[in-house]
């Protein structure tokens, strides 16, 4: 005969349900690791930046239009440079070839381009997506404010250039820092310590360069070369936190600018195979 149990019986508590806007988070986090998290995040910060860089250009450009000494800092520098290209032909022709050629959007994109396959053939995929993300980001960002903005390029008398579409903010400042700062934060590791202040010094002169040239040519206004700077920094700074983020959820330590964005670039398997964890040795872990 079974014996009862004096013990009162009671009853299961009802396990809570999930809040709605937390279920995409924990699906991504608990079926597919680390690679969808970072890819979750890549997509959210660089969508982010997108909506927030618009309303900021605009009212920075709102700003530039009523603030008068923004606006007589543009146009006394864009009269200034324009009489000293009026004087200096020759000089004309060498900032065509920097602006077009040496620092232009197409060599700076090819470059790009070049060190995305490269890091696919050293089967470092997440570097490869940071770097291709983060100048396509750019780009369509800066096209958006510029048709959100929709401000004027500069008319002088007697151009010595022209230049299509709207000006703010500068598309080829954009560019050169978006696509410096990618070629930087991925190509340092490689580099030699000794030798890692030339390549700063070098890429800074390719951003300020490039900007010079723009203002001096009369095709933008100096607010419009630093938007672009502003801009370009932002979408960097975006989706670099994004690659971060992904680095703390595999277990490696936090880098800095002096180091690159993935030290373990110079090792033999620079990241862990997809899906998985970190399975790099502490050697490996090692900056150079």
């Amino acid at each position: 005969m079974t014996q009862r149990s004096d013990r009162p019986r009671t009853r299961p508590r009802p396990r809570p349900r999930p809040r709605l806007w937390r279920l995409p988070a924990r699906l991504v986090s608990g079926r597919t690791g680390p690679d969808a998290r970072f890819g979750v995040r890549l997509v959210a910060t660089s969508a982010a930046t997108a909506l927030a860089a618009v309303p900021f250009s605009l009212a920075l450009v709102l700003v530039e239009s009523q603030w008068p000494p923004l606006r007589r800092l543009d146009q006394g520098a864009a009269e200034w440079l324009h009489r000293t290209a009026l004087d200096h032909p020759a000089w004309v022709r060498v900032l065509e070839f920097l602006t077009h050629v040496a620092w232009g959007p197409l060599t700076m994109r090819l470059l790009v381009a070049a060190v995305v396959v490269w890091l696919l053939w050293r089967r470092a995929l997440r570097l490869a997506a940071w770097a291709a993300v983060t100048a396509v980001v750019g780009g369509l960002v800066g096209l958006l404010a510029k048709n959100a903005v929709e401000r004027a390029r500069p008319h002088l008398p007697d151009p010595v250039s022209q230049a299509p579409g709207f000006s703010f903010p500068s598309g080829h400042a954009m560019t050169a820092t978006t696509s410096c700062a990618v070629l930087l934060l991925v190509l340092l590791p490689l580099v030699p310590r000794a030798w890692r202040p030339a390549a700063w010094a070098l890429a800074v002169t390719a951003v300020l360069g490039v900007g010079g040239t723009r203002v001096a040519l009369g095709v933008h206004w100096v607010s419009d070369v630093v938007g672009g700077w502003l801009l370009g920094l932002a979408v960097v700074t975006a989706t670099t936190l994004a690659f971060e983020a992904w680095r703390g959820d595999i277990g490696r330590p936090r880098t800095t600018p002096a180091q690159g964005l993935e030290p373990e670039l110079v090792t033999a398997h620079p990241e862990p195979p997809a899906g998985g964890g970190d399975v790099t040795t502490t050697a490996h872990r090692s900056t150079p």
